[in-house]
């Protein structure tokens, strides 16, 4: 299926998950801003079964792992040639398995996947995945965190939308991503709104003050402070790029 043009003539950014759950997609993505700009034309979406390329009357996609062990592994015999497929209706997109020993998905590595054409996603099951289907296909494994899922298709909605968000003309105010936790190396500074005073607590002053420069400072400390406290990690990386 060929890209929807936008309409300022630019190709939707497609995203492919292959899947032996396509009946979750597209889930979350499919209401809320994902939803109006896939609806828009933005972006597209496409499943892949995995069982449609399985093997026999019975479209075996797993088998036991080599050497012993507990659960069932996917073939590659079976990974390879729906891989292949995918790659023709996106032969741009990186390959890419959620994968909980892959690189951590970052906020800097999803504005580089949605600066492209798209993704395609391979979302495992049981105990994973042959390893040879991912030096075979140049797969790139990522993880959304140092914890272990069923499967990878919520993690593969998770890659998507902190992709799709990214995109021109998803977000009405766009400068209000540049502001957002993970874009300056630090965490979000506090956000607050009416009523002024909710159960004894108030907007802090100088965010009523009008001053600007005032209100930039504060949040910059505030930023600095809530990294400090809670992700000082960070900050020990802002350190390394600068020096």
């Amino acid at each position: 299926m060929p890209h929807i043009p936008t309409s300022d003539g630019r190709p939707a950014w497609r995203a492919q998950v292959l899947t032996l759950f396509p009946e979750m997609f597209p889930g979350p993505l499919g209401i809320s801003l994902a939803g109006q700009a896939q609806a828009a034309g933005i972006w597209s979406l496409d499943t892949i079964q995995i069982r449609d390329f399985g093997l026999g009357k019975h479209r075996q996609v797993d088998d036991t792992p080599a050497g012993g062990g507990a659960g069932m592994v996917l073939r590659a015999d079976v990974l390879g040639p729906a891989l292949d497929h995918a790659q023709t209706h996106s032969p741009d997109a990186p390959l890419i398995y959620l994968s909980p020993r892959g690189t951590p998905l970052t906020q800097s590595l999803a504005r580089d996947l949605s600066a492209g054409p798209g993704v395609t996603l391979l979302a495992g099951r049981f105990e994973g995945i042959d390893d040879r289907v991912i030096g075979a296909r140049g797969l790139k494994e990522i993880s959304i965190g140092d914890y272990v899922l069923a499967g990878g298709e919520v993690a593969a909605m998770v890659l998507i939308e902190a992709c799709v968000r990214l995109l021109p003309g998803v977000i009405g105010a766009a400068e209000s991503l540049t502001s957002e936790s993970f874009e300056t190396g630090l965490l979000e500074y506090p956000q607050y709104t009416k009523p002024r005073i909710w159960e004894g607590r108030s907007i802090p002053d100088v965010l009523l003050s009008g001053d600007h420069k005032k209100i930039a400072e504060w949040r910059d400390r505030e930023a600095e402070r809530l990294t400090r406290d809670r992700r000082p990690d960070l900050l020990h990386r802002n350190d390394q790029k600068g020096s």
